[in-house]
């Protein structure tokens, strides 16, 4: 049972979130053309007149480039202002997640993304922990992760996670929490909804761009972090083996945050995840703005 926040966005206005309705005949509802973005707020813990959101231009930035693949002219500052207003009207007094969201809002039954109107949307609710921060276990997924030559993957299409949630379920199904993706050349790709790292020998090691993986943001936050720390980064191609046998395991998303793998498929992994601990302690200070080297990454919205 989810906690809706009380306000929401909905044709250029700030309406109650039951209030927030769309036709059953609605174009992106049928085709999947629709882009998403999702970022995370709480409360500031140093001052419950403040709630602290994490890179919030970068998630505008991201959603305004997914609206592009729509031909959808979207402006970034347009988003962040709207988002900034709706946690102003909501007040949240515990941590939440936005889901902004932009769609063809006709009610058209022809597949095309030309001539037809389009719209934007904000609603929120509240989140704890999406996945367990003591560990979860994962499947390697019979399902692969699409190509960027078959559909745009630099945007966080709504259609593309049909993928997503055939694999989830396939994990859940048959007794993990979830699954790893491969791509169409058989190297490791992201999980359902989150970016992957493993560590080798002291060295951070993540797929690149190559290989069909999402832009994550938190996965840019946890990179520059590490190389803050000076932990070394290689972004690489990683063999299935490799999960196997690595000394760490770890997801990263908006909604996961740093989330550390305990086994995959039947390979149980150590518990002991020097790295994993340093990276996720060092972005939990960074996200309730209690580290002034990355103050930049974090917006204080006043709400009282």
């Amino acid at each position: 049972m989810h906690n809706f926040l009380p306000i929401a966005y909905f044709q250029n206005h700030f309406v109650p979130f039951a209030e927030a309705t769309i036709s059953i005949a609605t174009h992106a509802l049928h085709y999947g053309t629709g882009a998403f973005g999702g970022l995370r707020g709480i409360p500031d813990p140093q001052n419950p007149n403040q709630v602290l959101l994490f890179r919030l231009d970068r998630h505008c930035k991201r959603l305004s480039d997914s609206a592009r693949f729509m031909h959808f002219d979207l402006p970034a500052d347009k988003i962040q202002n709207v988002v900034t207003e709706f946690v102003r009207k909501n007040q949240p007094k515990t941590s939440f997640y936005i889901r902004p969201f932009v769609y063809t809002s006709d009610l058209g039954i022809a597949p095309r993304l030309h001539k037809i109107e389009k719209d934007f949307f904000v609603y929120g609710l509240e989140l704890g922990d999406y996945l367990s921060p003591e560990g979860v276990s994962c499947r390697v997924s019979s399902w692969y992760r699409q190509e960027d030559r078959s559909l745009p993957l630099r945007g966080k299409i709504s259609g593309a996670y049909i993928t997503s949630s055939l694999a989830k379920t396939e994990a859940v199904e048959s007794g993990f929490d979830e699954a790893i993706l491969m791509n169409s050349q058989g190297k490791v790709s992201e999980a359902s909804g989150m970016n992957i790292f493993i560590v080798r020998n002291g060295t951070l090691i993540t797929p690149g761009y190559d290989q069909d993986i999402l832009e994550g943001i938190t996965r840019d936050s946890v990179i520059t972090v590490a190389k803050d720390l000076g932990i070394p980064v290689v972004e690489r191609s990683i063999d299935k083996s490799e999960l196997f046998i690595a000394d760490e395991v770890f997801l990263s998303g908006t909604a996961a945050k740093v989330t550390p793998v305990r086994r995959i498929e039947n390979y149980q992994l150590s518990s002991d995840r020097p790295i994993t601990e340093k990276l996720r302690d060092k972005l939990t200070a960074i996200t309730e703005n209690r580290d002034p080297a990355y103050q930049d990454w974090v917006n204080v919205i006043p709400i009282g």
